[in-house]
């Protein structure tokens, strides 16, 4: 299936690994130039290089912090003058960070919402001005399952989250008229540089694989495995392509069936 995504211009904040990477990669295999954005700058080339090798896309790596306007402001202006416009933009930068109420401290909420929620009105504010110069576009928040289902011990994460996702419905109403699609990705257990990090954190018994399989079946994942990040940047992919443009202000879960709202 061809996604019409050739020629396309796409920005992914926290390119370097995970969601971000293989979203870049899905989109560079369809045809389109990515522009890929992170904190670590050497592990962003590594990924960049590996990207273009895999796909034979044009991908730039742009060294930024999406908690620092500026930055995102440069990264915007890069993809533009490289590339001449910009059609999509992916907010994906992001860490996890869920515990008690009590436990979480204001320093750590500010942080929080800093990074998700104003990470991605910075990007957006800098981004849709192009994209509307365009004639439209595409933009996905990558959210999680706490965005509609929070539970107990899972603050900050899930109000920042939800908050994303109140956004996104918000600009898909507003930024309609412009030909300009906003759409959200709420994901469940997913394989990334995180969860590889706490493996190694936690005495990396056994296999990484075995790790993800204890986590599915601690969890009660329906389908009875943890996903795959490609499987989330092909998603994006075609939610950005023109395969998808009557799909506008919805969030999907990708959780394997675990979430019990839909």
């Amino acid at each position: 299936m061809d996604l019409g995504l050739k020629g396309k211009v796409a920005i992914v904040t926290g390119g370097s690994e995970g969601i971000g990477r293989a979203t870049a990669q899905s989109l560079g295999r369809e045809g389109a130039a990515v522009v890929v954005c992170a904190r670590r700058a050497d592990v962003l080339e590594r990924a960049a290089q590996d990207i273009a090798e895999a796909t034979g896309a044009n991908i730039v790596a742009v060294q930024a912090d999406v908690r620092n306007t500026l930055d995102v402001e440069r990264v915007v202006q890069t993809a533009v003058d490289r590339f001449g416009h910009l059609d999509i933009l992916v907010n994906n930068a992001c860490t996890s960070a869920a515990a008690p109420f009590e436990s979480v401290t204001l320093e750590a909420w500010q942080a929080d919402l800093d990074l998700k929620l104003f990470g991605a009105i910075r990007a957006m504010r800098a981004a849709v001005p192009h994209l509307r110069q365009a004639g439209g576009g595409s933009i996905v928040n990558v959210l999680n399952l706490g965005a509609k289902q929070p539970g107990p011990r899972s603050v900050p994460t899930s109000v920042s989250r939800a908050a994303g996702m109140a956004l996104m419905k918000a600009l898909s109403k507003e930024l309609a008229a412009d030909n300009i699609r906003v759409n959200g990705v709420n994901i469940g257990l997913i394989k990334s540089g995180q969860h590889e990090r706490r493996w190694h954190s936690e005495g990396a018994r056994g296999t990484l694989e075995d790790f993800y399989v204890e986590n599915a079946r601690r969890s009660g994942i329906p389908l009875g495995r943890v996903g795959e990040a490609q499987e989330v940047g092909d998603l994006i992919a075609f939610l950005c392509s023109s395969r998808g443009t009557y799909i506008s202000g919805v969030s999907i879960n990708m959780d394997g069936g675990l979430s019990a709202v839909v």
